[in-house]
């Protein structure tokens, strides 16, 4: 694998670990409504979400990603 396929590699990552992070958001805020935040499904998306936001500090930390 050359730099630049190395790269677009690293790109697609982010990308959906991005979407990943946003999609949980979503379904956490959906559960929210539903007054599920106590169920296993919540909280399998809150440490989805968790690992999720770990991985874009992690892109930051490195320089790969601006600071939100």
């Amino acid at each position: 694998m050359n730099s630049e396929e190395r790269l677009a590699a690293f790109e697609r990552m982010l990308a959906d670990i991005e979407k990943n992070y946003d999609d949980m958001q979503r379904k956490m805020d959906s559960l929210k409504v539903q007054g599920k935040e106590k169920s296993a499904t919540y909280r399998q998306f809150m440490g989805n979400k968790l690992l999720y936001r770990q991985l874009l500090s992690m892109y930051e930390l490195y320089g790969l990603k601006e600071r939100e």
